[in-house]
């Protein structure tokens, strides 16, 4: 299978489980796909440290998926390397060709 298996359609929303690299030398998100772990990897240059990395993860996605960053919710995961985050905004189908477009370069 391939990522499609990390993203959950809640009808409204989704839950993207995302697997995160802090203190990266670049950012990239998203930088690839662990099919063991069935998440979507993802690179910041922010440490993880006071949530600036996952501050920086929220700010990514919003400009990845041309959405607000209010849209998006760290559901669990806050103080892991391993997130699940809930996204408003977007379709299921949406995120799916996004990250296809990015993960297929």
């Amino acid at each position: 299978m391939s990522f499609e298996e990390a993203i959950k359609d809640l009808g409204s929303a989704i839950i993207v489980d995302i697997e995160v690299t802090p203190g990266s030398r670049s950012v990239s998100v998203p930088s690839g796909y662990n099919e063991w772990r069935k998440r979507i990897e993802v690179k910041l240059t922010r440490n993880a440290q006071k949530g600036k990395a996952n501050e920086q993860l929220v700010e990514c996605l919003a400009e990845l998926f041309g959405i607000s960053s209010s849209n998006i919710l760290i559901s669990s995961g806050a103080t892991s390397s391993k997130k699940s985050l809930l996204i408003k905004g977007i379709s299921y189908k949406q995120a799916v060709s996004i990250f296809r477009a990015h993960l297929m370069k």
